[in-house]
């Protein structure tokens, strides 16, 4: 269990720093999504008209709101993924990995309901530009602080169902399809594995989404979920419910998920490496031998090729 958590917190730091590079990469991608999850149109049509709104600063809204909210999402989803499937491979080592990975995901989405008001501000911000402050803050005159959490369940829902096919494809591929013995060679597959669990998660998930972002940056305190696929349906129609905004989440995402993913599994590689160095350091210390070849010295800096 001690060797399972160790595994598990290097998994979640190098999520997290992978999220952080994430974030910096591609927030002007996922503000032009959520504005199409609330208002519908396309991914060029949403770009003109939040460059209309503020040039190129209004598509960075709510950036630092993303900078706390992905890394720590990241790290919540890794650190579940990386340490219940270290636990269940110790325990229950025949279990199919489509199963362990539905308990790894249960996990990473109820860690995403504590960060709903972080998120609620981003989205809002996202969505509503300079008026989300004075729109939040009527939402919380009329409902209570409890409107922050607005979109919760849809959230918890949202990230179950996406969180468990990426990591079922992502771990399903990552034991299926032989590492390179390069390290751009593995990158390229760590790339390849996030490009298509990505694809898989997004079409899956899409309708929860588009639902949590309606109900989250609306003026309405009381809004329900029901009324707020009603709204979607009304403008757009079933279409709407499951697609808006889809192709733009899958580009995003597609290029989110090579990039987090190659960081992530080199991050991660590199961390395992040092803690085993480090682990033949202390057990050559003890022993009073020979030095081992490698100490955790003589690693290179901490990089992600």
């Amino acid at each position: 269990m001690k060797k399972a958590s160790a595994r598990a917190f290097r998994g979640g730091v190098a999520g997290f720093a992978a999220g952080v590079i994430q974030v910096g990469s591609f927030m002007w991608m996922r503000t032009a999504m959520n504005y199409q999850y609330a208002n519908g149109g396309n991914m060029l049509g949403s770009i003109k008209a939040l460059y209309k709104e503020g040039g190129v600063p209004r598509l960075y809204k709510g950036v630092s709101f993303a900078i706390v909210q992905a890394p720590l999402s990241r790290f919540g989803d890794t650190a579940m993924n990386t340490g219940v499937l270290a636990a269940l491979e110790a325990y229950y080592p025949n279990m199919p990995v489509s199963v362990a990975t539905g308990f790894a995901s249960v996990g990473g989405a109820t860690w995403r309901i504590f960060l709903t008001p972080v998120d609620t501000f981003k989205t809002t911000l996202q969505v509503q530009g300079n008026a989300a402050f004075a729109l939040l803050k009527d939402k919380v005159r009329a409902g209570g602080v409890g409107v922050l959490y607005n979109g919760a369940a849809a959230n918890f829902a949202a990230n179950w169902v996406g969180n468990y096919p990426w990591f079922a494809t992502f771990n399903y591929l990552q034991k299926t399809i032989p590492k390179q013995d390069t390290k751009m060679g593995n990158n390229v597959r760590n790339a390849v594995i996030g490009m298509c669990s990505s694809i898989v998660s997004d079409c899956i998930s899409n309708s929860l989404r588009v639902v949590k972002t309606v109900k989250q940056t609306s003026g309405d305190a009381n809004m329900g979920y029901i009324q707020a696929v009603k709204g979607v349906i009304a403008k757009d129609g079933m279409a709407g419910l499951f697609g808006r905004g889809l192709q733009t989440r899958i580009v995003t995402n597609v290029l989110q998920a090579m990039v987090f993913s190659v960081a992530w599994k080199g991050i991660e590689e590199e961390l395992n490496k040092r803690a085993e160095a480090k682990k033949v350091d202390t057990k050559t210390a003890k022993k009073g031998g020979k030095k081992a070849s490698l100490t955790a010295s003589q690693l290179p800096p901490l990089v992600v090729a």
